[in-house]
């Protein structure tokens, strides 16, 4: 059983971080630092980023992101994830840990790299109506699209499958409307209300389709080269997150919500994850370490 559990822990531990150790080279630099970040231990973003319903959630933003057709059109033409999906997750995850947990200098810096990465980023797209665009990723529609499907993302999957968010749900948005400001988001919304409305006038302005492209990420999206083992479990949080999205979108993904219990399943899944890794996360861990120096300095 122990050789079960330890060779399960490392297969999650370099899926999620690279490392088998659970710490990439980076976490060290959230160590350091000359304040407390733009957040802090109270903070709905450390109670939210800190959580196992992060996995379901980073799943929920990558669906919701395909649907965008400008979007969808940068990940096709530039992005890896084919050849490389775990070094793109792990890239996201950095920018994600890195905001959340480092001190101000470090989060703005991390966003700065986010960002020159950004300025490659060009082509051209078929909008929803047929008519052929220019798109860049740093375009503030873009920006605007995928700041906000990753909040509404992380949002949904925690009041599900997560614990009390500090300040509520207005007090997550409104925190980390400060993350979509730091890679140049124009006017993120800053409330729950907000966010919906937001989200809801793409679907409005008809800006949203579904086409060959989004179905070939969808079925990338469910069946990623993970290790045989862990494909049972991804499939259950796979589930649990289509179940997470209203109706609507699932149909302009062409994803149906399983009859069976996958919110309950998923949220067993995500308990057997908290157990092989533990409860301890090693970026909160660094910041609490960066925070105890700096008290003890002062």
């Amino acid at each position: 059983m122990g050789r079960f559990v330890d060779s399960w822990r490392s297969h999650l531990l370099v899926t999620f971080s690279g490392n088998g150790d659970g710490r990439p080279r980076w976490v060290e630099k959230i160590e350091l630092g000359d304040d407390a970040g733009f957040f802090g231990p109270n903070s709905a973003s450390w109670a939210v980023h800190g959580g196992m319903a992060t996995l379901v959630a980073g799943i929920r933003a990558l669906l919701m992101q395909t649907l965008h057709p400008g979007a969808m059109a940068g990940v096709h033409d530039w992005s890896r994830y084919r050849e490389d999906p775990l070094g793109r997750l792990s890239g996201t995850i950095q920018w994600l840990v890195t905001v959340t947990f480092g001190d101000t200098a470090l989060a703005e810096l991390e966003s700065s790299r986010v960002g020159r990465f950004h300025d490659r980023v060009t082509g051209t797209y078929r909008d929803a109506q047929g008519i052929e665009r220019p798109y860049a990723a740093g375009d503030p529609d873009l920006l605007a699209w995928v700041h906000i499907v990753f909040t509404d993302a992380f949002l949904q999957s925690h009041t599900i499958w997560g614990g009390a968010i500090p300040g509520g749900a207005d007090g997550y948005v409104r925190e980390w409307a400060k993350a979509g400001e730091l890679v140049g988001v124009q006017n993120p919304p800053r409330s729950r209300l907000e966010l919906q409305q937001q989200l809801d006038a793409f679907r409005d302005a008809g800006t949203l389709k579904s086409d060959e492209r989004v179905a070939e990420a969808v079925r990338f999206i469910r069946n990623p080269p993970l290790r045989p083992a862990m494909m049972p479990f991804y499939r259950v949080m796979f589930a649990g997150a289509v179940a997470s999205i209203p109706r609507e979108y699932r149909d302009l993904l062409g994803v149906r919500r399983s009859l069976l219990p996958v919110v309950w399943a998923t949220g067993a899944v995500l308990g057997l994850v908290r157990f092989l890794l533990g409860r301890s996360s090693t970026s909160e861990d660094a910041a609490r370490a960066r925070l105890a120096r700096l008290a003890a300095a002062a």
